[in-house]
């Protein structure tokens, strides 16, 4: 029996098989669908479960699998068991019945690797609170399409050191670019994912300045500053009203610097509307490479 090809956090990967997906994402946007993907998507059907809302994760990899040829399912909480006791690893079992791969959204990292564990089909993960894949891979694409190869750039992030940010720390080892971190220290990402990083020779460092991050970057990141279940809001906003990017910070970066942003935003929190909606934004593009990008997880999954 062949190996299952789960998609569960980058530094679980090899920088291969990472820019093979990559590259499939630019294929399907260029509009080229294999053959042999399109035959390997004929009946198959992908499972998506929401612990948490969406948009853009649930509305992508639906399209997405649709436009594959393949089959969708969405289960949340309130319409399925899950929300009533059973559990992760029973839900695992039950769908690997039904269905060719599961895309899972949730809360506790420990919840997708049990899910991984009971599952003999491909899981996927859509976000936990820990780490954030899928919408690296479509950052990096959407650079990549702009820019050309992220290798040997310089990569900054202003804000909150949250799972989005942890995962451009695991892509910037695979992908090999320089990440520089502005984080307030007491939200500063997690040290055993920057441990690993500098372990495993990446060019990671951490700064509370977020000018120092900024200065001559190519790609200027941010992220919201309260997220799902956060319930220190005033705290959170006060310690980060210092890393907001607005168009002084961005002029720090490189002139023709892209700014990402992985949605949704709060203008005027995290960043001012002249930065998100002037011209060194890429996030209508950043989000329509979910679409793309995704497709090419699911091929990659399914071999």
């Amino acid at each position: 029996m062949a190996e299952i090809r789960h998609f569960l956090d980058l530094d679980l990967l090899d920088a291969a098989s990472l820019r093979a997906i990559v590259d499939a994402g630019i294929a399907f946007k260029g509009g080229t669908t294999p053959p042999a993907v399109a035959a390997a998507f004929a009946g198959k059907t992908l499972a998506i479960i929401l612990e948490k809302p969406s948009t853009r994760t649930r509305v992508s990899f639906d399209v997405g699998m649709q436009q594959l040829g393949g089959r969708v399912v969405v289960l949340s909480d309130s319409g399925s068991h899950l929300g009533r006791g059973e559990t992760i690893a029973d839900t695992a079992r039950v769908l690997s019945r039904y269905v060719d791969v599961i895309v899972i959204r949730t809360d506790a990292h420990q919840r997708l690797h049990e899910l991984a564990a009971n599952a003999s089909v491909p899981v996927i993960n859509a976000l936990t609170d820990q780490t954030h894949p899928c919408q690296i891979m479509g950052d990096i694409m959407t650079f990549e399409e702009h820019r050309g190869t992220i290798t040997g750039k310089v990569v900054a992030w202003s804000g909150d050191g949250n799972n989005v940010a942890a995962t451009w720390i695991h892509g910037a080892q695979r992908f090999g670019f320089e990440l520089r971190l502005a984080c307030p220290p007491s939200l500063a990402p997690p040290d055993a994912v920057v441990d690993w990083a500098k372990r495993e020779g990446a060019s990671v460092r951490v700064t509370d300045s977020p000018a120092e991050a900024l200065a001559g970057a190519d790609l200027v990141l941010t992220d919201v500053w309260v997220s799902m279940g956060d319930s220190d809001a005033d705290k959170r906003k006060a310690l980060l009203a210092p890393y907001r990017v607005d168009e002084a910070l961005m002029a720090r970066a490189k002139p023709d610097a892209l700014f990402m942003h992985c949605l949704p935003a709060h203008r005027g929190e995290e960043v001012t509307e002249g930065v998100i909606d002037g011209p060194h934004s890429v996030v209508w593009d950043e989000a329509e490479n979910r679409l793309h990008v995704q497709k090419g997880i699911l091929a990659w999954c399914l071999g």
